[in-house]
């Protein structure tokens, strides 16, 4: 690891550190790719600030939260496919791989296979909706 490099990975991603294709950036969200898509179009929408999971959001952040599922929406029609058949949500701790909060966004969502419908399962104990999360703001 270099000395810029920080051990969480998604910062590093951030800090352009990794050469991870952008989908999308501005001041406070980037979007990528997830490295192990669930269907077509499976990207990841990620503060540029650490925050480490949607435990450690406040009241202050709703705007932000708000801010990330936007965005990942219009990246869904921008890339000719249907938010109505997507699934979006964040995975409650500790069921996260990467300390470093992050909107999963997967589209089609009725392309999600076996494993992955269980995975990122709706409304679960272990991935939650934006919507739930903003509601606990």
């Amino acid at each position: 690891m270099s000395p810029d490099q920080s051990p969480c990975i998604f910062c590093n991603i951030v800090n352009k550190l990794t050469g991870t294709e952008l989908l999308y950036e501005d001041e406070e969200i980037c979007v990528f790719r997830d490295i192990k898509p669930a269907s077509r179009f499976h990207i990841l929408t990620v503060p540029k600030r650490h925050i480490e999971d949607v435990k450690s959001l406040t009241a202050a952040d709703k705007e932000l939260v708000e801010k990330m599922l936007r965005v990942a929406q219009e990246l869904i029609g921008k890339h000719n496919l249907s938010v109505e058949d997507s699934r979006s949500g964040y995975h409650w701790p500790p069921f996260r791989s990467v300390k470093h909060l992050h909107l999963h966004t997967i589209a089609p969502e009725s392309e999600i296979g076996f494993f992955g419908r269980w995975i990122f399962r709706k409304d679960s104990y272990w991935f939650v909706s934006p919507e739930y999360v903003a509601s606990r703001l």
